[in-house]
């Protein structure tokens, strides 16, 4: 007999997902590994786009390995993504086409005309977003461009964790953490900002209803449930938690508190605070901070930088070049060439997509009238003490938002596991790094259903259930006066952007 409440998260990243089991046993959270799959973009007349059926197939092979594999009952599933994208459904509830990729070139030079069109403060003071050009908003208004039928006869507009749970459940709604990323979210009335859509000239109609995380969607439909062989007393829940993935991971932060900032480490770094109002101000904008949307009527304050994407680039090329090197090696020979030769803007829109990332960066180290990185081992190096700087300017612009210090940084996902990186992170800022969970995600999904589900009171009490569940570990700052002349360096290279 079961003395654990098991759920499934499905975690979707940009480059892989995975079907995760979570146990809870009253005390604790296990956390196991179902099914990993790629996810891999499809390109497709010059065009980059989310191969969504793909990825619903290795979902529905996580539910057939969940009811031949584990001989107790499920109580719910949810589903966590990256932000930003969404797809669009006709009368039929079928998808109009594949969902676009963020890296798709259809946003190019779309931000600026949109600024032209209604100005940055007038959009900051409304949403409180971050502008990056491949915003929701700057999809949208590109394709009432060039393929406005498509927007207007469009019936539903689902981001890509609500268009699966609406496969799972047939409940079709805005999950509210997700929504929030959008760049036409009221940061102040909690809605649509559909003032700011109808100045842009972009249809409206398909936008669901915005639910908070928490949320029970329904039940996991019948013949979804008879075609996978889960066949059980109780119907599975289909749950809407966080759904953007930032969200779930930082409602897995134990310990989190008003001095500590934390960084989600993975294809991007989110680097920011959980809030518990949006930070609108002059000073915000000009900083170029977001206010996402956080599990218990939190803000997470936070600035997206590039992350982990310039490193798994650089394996990428390396790997089709004949060189196969590991993780591991990589960060081995990164430790093995001179500190300090290179350093890199990771936000420079240089690396946002290119052909190659070791000729961009080599490219922009030229550019910058510094030494070139021709190595692994220092393009590598030159990443990661770049990342670690930003991470620094970062911290320190939060500080100044916040009028406080911030003492200590919590680190999770998966750079949580690069020891290099923390290190590096912990001497740059001057600060403890503590560095834990590595599944943040996929435990902040699973602790979302088990607060929805009746298991657990709050988030307050997750976290607190989650300090006794995971392994931390900590990084004291070493001193040492390059990082420092590393650092006026590194804001002179951002001062020439």
């Amino acid at each position: 007999m079961s003395t654990s409440t098991n759920f499934l998260a499905v975690d979707l990243g940009a480059s892989s997902g995975r079907v995760m089991l979570g146990r809870w046993n009253g005390q604790v959270f296990g956390l196991e590994e179902l099914h990993r799959f790629p996810n891999n973009p499809l390109r497709n007349g010059g065009k980059l786009l989310w191969n969504v059926e793909e990825l619903w197939a290795e979902i529905k092979r996580g539910l057939q390995l969940y009811a031949t594999k584990i001989n107790e009952p499920l109580k719910s599933i949810a589903v966590d993504s990256w932000a930003i994208d969404y797809g669009l459904l006709d009368q039929a509830g079928q998808l109009s086409g594949l969902p676009f990729h963020y890296r798709d070139h259809r946003t190019d030079g779309i931000m600026e005309e949109v600024l032209a069109k209604v100005g940055k403060s007038r959009i900051y003071s409304e949403t409180g977003l971050q502008f990056l050009p491949f915003n929701t908003l700057y999809q949208l208004y590109s394709q009432a461009k060039t393929g406005r039928t498509a927007l207007i006869e469009a019936v539903s507009f689902l981001m890509i964790p609500d268009l699966f749970h609406y496969r799972l459940s047939g409940k079709k709604v805005a999950e509210y953490t997700n929504a929030t990323t959008t760049q036409f979210f009221s940061a102040t009335k909690k809605d649509w900002a559909t003032g700011l859509l109808d100045e842009l000239d972009i249809p409206r109609q398909f936008l669901p209803e915005i639910v908070p995380p928490g949320t029970i969607l329904g039940e996991l439909l019948p013949e979804l449930a008879n075609e996978v062989g889960l066949r059980q007393p109780e119907p599975v829940l289909v749950v809407a938690p966080g759904t953007h993935d930032t969200a779930s991971a930082v409602a897995a932060i134990p310990y989190l508190d008003e001095k500590s900032a934390y960084i989600s480490s993975g294809t991007w770094s989110l680097v920011g605070v959980e809030a518990g109002e949006p930070v609108l101000s002059s000073q915000a904008l000009k900083l170029n901070f977001t206010n996402e949307g956080g599990v218990a009527n939190t803000i997470r304050l936070l600035k997206n930088v590039m992350g982990l994407w310039l490193v798994q680039e650089c394996q990428r090329h390396f790997r089709e070049a004949g060189q196969n090197y590991s993780w591991a090696e990589l960060i081995r020979l990164s430790t093995e060439t001179e500190p300090f030769t290179s350093l890199i803007d990771p936000d420079a829109p240089d690396f946002l997509n290119p052909a190659s990332m070791p000729e961009a960066i080599q490219a922009y180290c030229r550019r910058t009238g510094q030494p070139v990185p021709n190595s692994p081992g220092a393009l590598i190096r030159c990443c990661l003490e770049s990342l670690a700087l930003k991470y620094r300017v970062v911290i320190n612009q939060l500080e100044s938002l916040l009028g406080y210090g911030i003492e200590t940084i919590r680190v999770v996902g998966g750079g949580s596991q690069n020891e290099a990186l923390c290190q590096y992170t912990a001497d740059a800022c001057q600060r403890e790094v503590v560095a834990g969970p590595v599944e943040a995600t996929a435990l902040g999904n699973i602790m979302l259903q088990a607060i929805a589900t009746g298991q657990l009171q709050d988030v307050a009490a997750g976290r607190k259930a989650l300090q006794s569940s995971v392994t931390l570990k900590s990084y004291v700052p070493a001193a040492n006066v390059e990082w420092p002349k590393a650092l006026e360096r590194f804001e002179r290279l951002l001062a020439l952007a």
